[in-house]
């Protein structure tokens, strides 16, 4: 019997897909040839419709046991089995799941401050002429809605972002020292201390991989007459056509597009209102403190820095995320 020995199980846009390939390139580390196979969201196969382009996520769905075991049938001997689907930590059914069916795997967990996250993720899908809303505070605002109504969970912009109620049930079902949390920042600033922290976590050589992937600029396509147009066909989807169809539209849609616009100060307060209480538990679980994300932006390794007036800019004019453009979720 093939499975993973553990598991990167959190959170999208916080740099797993980078993650994924840098461990990958440790010898004793096998990860899953599918990056995202799902295999823990469902009991069988998944929903038969959702939002935008989520038909298209569902067929990417490893939901068989026998196909999720085939994964790691070629790992090498000695290696220990992994893969990364960022949505374990949010579906706490998931959570369940992965305790019934392998309760010694280590989990990984790459937290990222819960506006940005947001907002790169709302960006990701707006990109890609998924997303019909062209305000994130909008977006974000029809949430309940959109649960309501069935839509995957990477349109659940805030609902992803509340990482204390995530981690709060976790531990209620595995114990903390087979969990590894860190800050997506550090994945960003120190990738060697950060990889070796996780080889160490694992039990494996530290020092043999010391870099992540390059950086990947979120392009953000203007509100124009051609994305209107475009995204409307993205939209409707095609189940037989799949990425032949939506690649092509995706590239035309990104075509002279900007980097990903830092959000206001203002823009940044409305959205925190979602996740004060849940950081204020986060800090009480982990005992860290989270108070940066309470704050306006300001980033030492550059992204974004705060103008004396309170308004925003970003340096070099482009906001960057280790997660690379919308080409799938």
């Amino acid at each position: 019997m093939a499975l993973p020995d553990f598991l990167v199980i959190g959170v999208p846009k916080a740099g797993t897909t980078a993650l994924h390939a840098a461990l990958a390139r440790h010898p004793r580390l096998f990860m899953s040839p599918v990056k995202e196979p799902k295999f823990f969201l469902t009991d069988g196969p998944p929903p038969a419709k959702g939002g935008p382009g989520d038909a298209e996520t569902y067929r990417e769905h490893v939901w068989r046991r026998a196909d999720y075991e085939a994964l790691f049938a070629d790992a090498p001997p000695g290696t220990l089995c992994g893969e990364s689907t960022p949505f374990y930590l949010y579906d706490l059914d998931a959570q369940r799941r992965i305790r019934e069916t392998i309760p010694d795997a280590k989990l990984i967990v790459s937290l990222r401050d819960p506006v940005e996250r947001a907002h790169s993720n709302w960006t990701h899908l707006w990109s890609a002429g998924l997303e019909p809303i062209g305000d994130v505070i909008e977006a974000c605002a029809a949430e309940k809605r959109r649960v309501a109504d069935g839509w995957s969970p990477f349109w659940h912009y805030v609902g992803l972002g509340r990482y204390g109620e995530q981690l709060a049930h976790l531990f209620t079902l595995f114990p903390r020292e087979q969990v590894l949390v860190f800050r997506y920042r550090d994945l960003v600033d120190r990738p060697a201390d950060t990889l070796d922290r996780i080889c160490a976590f694992l039990g494996v050589e530290q020092g043999v991989v010391g870099e992540v992937p390059r950086e990947n600029v979120t392009a953000h396509p203007p509100q124009s007459r051609r994305h209107r147009v475009l995204a409307r066909i993205a939209r409707l989807g095609d189940p037989f056509l799949g990425r032949r169809l939506t690649s092509p539209l995706e590239r035309v849609l990104q075509r002279d597009a900007q980097p990903r616009r830092p959000l206001t100060w203002e823009q940044r307060q409305e959205l925190l209102a979602y996740f004060a209480a849940d950081i204020a538990l986060l800090r009480d679980l982990l005992d860290e403190d989270f108070g940066d994300w309470l704050r306006p932006r300001e980033r030492s390794g550059g992204l974004v820095g705060a103008r004396p007036d309170g308004q925003r800019q970003a340096r070099n004019g482009r906001v960057r995320d280790l997660d690379g453009p919308p080409t799938g979720r």
